[in-house]
C-alpha cells in the first residue's frame, strides 16, 4: 500500500509540475491583466471564457473519460484511440460550426450584446483544444507523465508570451488574448503530433467501429450533463453577474477569483494522477484501506493551503512589497472578501474528486449527472438569491455552498455502492484543528503574525493525527 500511494505522489509531483507551471505563469497574467484592461473589459473577458469551459464539456462529450475506460481493459488501445479520436473530431467539427454561426444570438444570450466576434474565436479555440484533450488522456493513461508535463509548460509559456506581445507591445485590445489562446492550443497540437498522428496515420478515417462507438459513447454521455452541470458551479456565476450588477462587476470578481488558483493548483495536480490510479488499483485486495488513506493525506494538505490562501493572500494584494506595482490593480480590491470562499469550494471539490472512486469502480457513472445537477442547482439558487443583495460576495458563497453540496452528496452515494473504511477519527480531529486556527486567528483581530505562527505550526497538527495507527 505504501508503495502505491508513494508513485501516486511521484506521479501527482511531475503532472503537478506542468500544472503549477501553467496555472502560475497564468496566474501572473492577471495583475497583467488589471493594470492594462479595465473591469468592464476584463468582465467581457471572463465571460467568454466561462462559455468556453461550458461548451468545452459538450464538444469533448466524455470521450476522454471513455477513452480511459476502455483503452485500459481492451487488447486493442490503438483501435480504441482512433476511434476516439475521430468521435471527438466529428463532434468538434459539427459544434465548432453550429457555434460559429449562431454567434450573434449565443452573445446576447451570455449579456456581451454585439461581441459576438469573441464567440468566433472561442470556437477556434474548443476545437483546437478537445483534439489536444485526447492526446493529453492518451499520455495519462501510458503514464507518460514528463511528456504531458513538457507540452502543458510549453503551450503555456506561448500562450503568455503570445499576451504581453499583442497586449503591452503591439496594444491590440482584449480581444488578442483569445488569438493568444488560438496560437498556444496550435503549438500544443503540433507538438503532440507524435501521440496522434502516430496513431492515425495509415487507417481509414471513416472506417468507424460502430459496436465500440456506441459503447463509448454510451459510457460518456453521462459525464456530459454531469460535466456541464459541475462546470455550472464556477461559471454560471459569471452571466449571472453580467445581467444582475454588470461587466465591471465581473472583472473585479473574476480578478480575485483566480486568487483560488494556488488551491486549485493542488486540487487538479491530485486529480491527474488519482483517477488513473484508483482504476490500476481497483482489484487490490487492499484498494479500500488505500483510498481511505489517500483521503486524510489530502484532508491534511488541502485544509493548510486553504488557511494559508485565505489568510495572507488579501494582505500581500494589498502590501507594498512589490513597490508601487501590487499583484491585483487596486481598482479590483473590492473583491478581496471573496477569496476564503472560493479556496473553500476548491477545497471541497477535491473531497468531490476523493468520492468518485464509487461510481466509476462500479461503472454506475450516471448518479455524476444527478450529484453535479444539484450541485448547479444550489449555485444558480444561492447566485440568484444572494448576488441582488451583497453582489459578488454572493457569488462566492454560491461557488463554496454548491462544491460542499457536490462532495456531500457523492460522499453518500460511494460509500452506499463502493464503501470505503474512512479514518473518521483522524479527519474529525483535523477539522477540528482547523476550526481552532480561524478561530484564534479571529480572536487576535485577523494579526498577520498569528497567522504566520499558527500556519507554521499547522502541519505538525497534522503530522500526529496521520501517524496514529
Amino acid at each position: 500500500m505504501a508503495k502505491d500511494i508513494k508513485r501516486l505522489g511521484k506521479e501527482t509531483l511531475i503532472y503537478g509540475t506542468s500544472t503549477v507551471l501553467a496555472r502560475l505563469l497564468n496566474f501572473c497574467l492577471v495583475p497583467f491583466y488589471t493594470y492594462y484592461l479595465q473591469p468592464t473589459q476584463y468582465g467581457a473577458i471572463a465571460t467568454v471564457f466561462a462559455a468556453i469551459a461550458l461548451l468545452s464539456v459538450v464538444f469533448l462529450f466524455g470521450l476522454d473519460q471513455s477513452y480511459l475506460r476502455f483503452a485500459s481493459e481492451a487488447d486493442n488501445k490503438h483501435k480504441v484511440f482512433r476511434q476516439c479520436f475521430y468521435g471527438v473530431l466529428a463532434n468538434a467539427l459539427v459544434l465548432g460550426g453550429l457555434l460559429y454561426t449562431f454567434a450573434p444570438q449565443v452573445s446576447l444570450w451570455w449579456g456581451l450584446g454585439e461581441n459576438f466576434g469573441l464567440f468566433h474565436l472561442a470556437a477556434a479555440i474548443l476545437f483546437l483544444d478537445v483534439l489536444n484533450m485526447i492526446a493529453f488522456t492518451k499520455l495519462r493513461l501510458e503514464r507518460r507523465a514528463w511528456y504531458f508535463a513538457g507540452v502543458r509548460a510549453f503551450s503555456i509559456v506561448i500562450n503568455v508570451a503570445l499576451n504581453v506581445l499583442f497586449l503591452a507591445v503591439l496594444h491590440r485590445g482584449p480581444n488578442s488574448i483569445l488569438w493568444a489562446n488560438i496560437g498556444a492550443s496550435l503549438a500544443s497540437l503540433v507538438i503532440l503530433a507524435p501521440v496522434w498522428w502516430g496513431e492515425l496515420k495509415g487507417h481509414n478515417p471513416f472506417a468507424f467501429d460502430w459496436k465500440l462507438q456506441k459503447e463509448m459513447w454510451s459510457f460518456a454521455w453521462p459525464f456530459v450533463p454531469a460535466g456541464v452541470a459541475s462546470l455550472l458551479v464556477s461559471v454560471i456565476d459569471k452571466p449571472i453577474l453580467v445581467h444582475l450588477v454588470g461587466t465591471e462587476q465581473v472583472g473585479i470578481y473574476q480578478a480575485n477569483f483566480k486568487i483560488g488558483v494556488f488551491m486549485m493548483l493542488l486540487v487538479s495536480m491530485f486529480d491527474q494522477a488519482w483517477r488513473p490510479f484508483f482504476l490500476a488499483h481497483a482489484k487490490d485486495s487492499d484498494a479500500k484501506d488505500t483510498f481511505a488513506k489517500v483521503l486524510s493525506f489530502f484532508f491534511a494538505l488541502g485544509s493548510w493551503f486553504l488557511l494559508g490562501i485565505s489568510f495572507l493572500m488579501p494582505d500581500i494584494i494589498q502590501s507594498n512589497i512589490f513597490g508601487n506595482f501590487h499583484l491585483i490593480g487596486p481598482n479590483y480590491w473590492g473583491g478581496l472578501s471573496i477569496i476564503p470562499l472560493i479556496v473553500t469550494g476548491y477545497f471541497f471539490y477535491g473531497l468531490y474528486i476523493n468520492f468518485m472512486v464509487g461510481p466509476v469502480i462500479t461503472k454506475k457513472t450516471r448518479v455524476l449527472m444527478w450529484i453535479t445537477l444539484l450541485g448547479a442547482a444550489a449555485s444558480i439558487t444561492t447566485n440568484l438569491t444572494l448576488v441582488p443583495h451583497i453582489g459578488i460576495l454572493g457569488a462566492g458563497w454560491a461557488v463554496a455552498v454548491s462544491y460542499a453540496v457536490m462532495a456531500a452528496a457523492l460522499f453518500a452515494f460511494t460509500q452506499k455502492v463502493y464503501p470505503i473504511p474512512y479514518e473518521y477519527k483522524k479527519l474529525a480531529g483535523m477539522l477540528f484543528v482547523c476550526l481552532a486556527t480561524v478561530g484564534i486567528v479571529r480572536y487576535f483581530g485577523g494579526s498577520v503574525w498569528a497567522e504566520v505562527i499558527l500556519l507554521t505550526l499547522y502541519p505538525g497538527w497534522m503530522y500526529l493525527f496521520l501517524r496514529k495507527a
